[in-house]
């Protein structure tokens, strides 16, 4: 995002609309040095929810998309993708499930693509898996869910002669607090569109006869049987990671341990030492005090008087 351009911009239209800086700040909720600093291109110094009530205020679009690396960021988001259908393929497979990865369509000007399709002929159990590794837009994924039950089900009856008598529609996710917090910050609208949860999911898969139809969100874990993350660590926190050490380290670590020890037992040394010859200069204090003490007075004044 380029700063300057962004404060050209927002400072144009404010002068085409014929506003002041004070009347975009009122319509924005923010101060009018907000404004002003948006206009003059210093958006570090604001947070990003002020920038986009000012050009909010103007009718200016902000869109905000993420880089990283070129084409990398789309692999990345591609493995993530590929992964969970894994992970759903390999939860199928074993239950007697004809699994169709990424089935294509097009009717009529509709198309689109069923990341995993699943048929069991015999309990004739249709399955359409929708695989969400992030949330992005809720509306736009139910959207295009309802679309592909409306199509898909009369689609693979002509192509393929699954004549389903019984219908499972899945969002899966990945197991974890982001996902599971995604989906909790809608509950009315997962209840409605989405009600069923993993116990659920799991015995329509097991039995899909005997339960009719299905809608819901499964929630799948990784292969490793912990909780998916990114970089292979587990929600709730980071976890600390032990590398397997050679010898020559472990020794290197045990020298310098030592060499730790034996300055700590010099420094001890140096100051036994001190102290014992602060402990010396108080003993000939003391005995220098004694002698002075064993003479009289008055005979040491005698005695210097002799000698006169």
């Amino acid at each position: 995002m380029d700063d300057l351009k962004v404060g050209t911009v927002v400072r144009a239209v404010r002068r085409r609309r014929g506003l002041r800086q004070s009347d975009v700040a009122a319509l924005a909720g923010v101060s009018q040095w907000a404004v002003s600093a948006v206009e003059r291109g210093q958006l570090e110094q604001l947070p990003l929810r002020a920038i986009r009530r000012v050009c909010a205020a103007l009718e200016i679009g902000m869109p905000f998309a993420p880089r990283w690396r070129g084409v990398e960021l789309p692999r990345l988001a591609d493995a993530r993708h590929a992964a969970l259908v894994e992970r759903v393929v390999a939860r199928l497979a074993p239950l007697g499930w004809e699994t169709v990865v990424e089935y294509t369509f097009q009717r009529y000007g509709e198309q689109g693509s069923v990341d995993v399709l699943a048929w069991r002929a015999e309990q004739r159990a249709l399955l359409l898996v929708e695989a969400k590794p992030d949330l992005d837009d809720l509306q736009q994924m139910l959207s295009v869910l309802d679309r592909k039950v409306r199509l898909v089900p009369r689609l693979v009856e002509v192509e393929r002669g699954w004549r389903a008598a019984t219908l499972g529609v899945l969002l899966a996710m990945n197991e974890g607090s982001t996902s599971r917090y995604q989906v909790g910050r809608h509950p009315a609208v997962f209840a409605a569109a989405l009600p069923a949860r993993n116990t659920e999911v799991r015995r329509w898969i097991e039995d899909p006869g005997a339960r009719g139809p299905l809608r819901g969100v499964w929630f799948l874990q990784s292969s490793a049987g912990g909780t998916h993350m990114e970089g292979g660590a587990r929600a709730g926190g980071s976890r600390r990671v032990r590398v397997p050490q050679n010898g020559a380290v472990v020794a290197a670590k045990g020298a310098k341990i030592a060499v730790k020890s034996a300055v700590v037992a010099a420094n001890g040394a140096v100051v036994a030492a001190k102290s014992a010859a602060v402990a010396a200069k108080s003993a000939v204090v003391t005995a220098k005090s004694s002698n002075l003490g064993g003479r009289p007075p008055a005979a040491a004044a005698d005695r210097r008087i002799g000698r006169l």
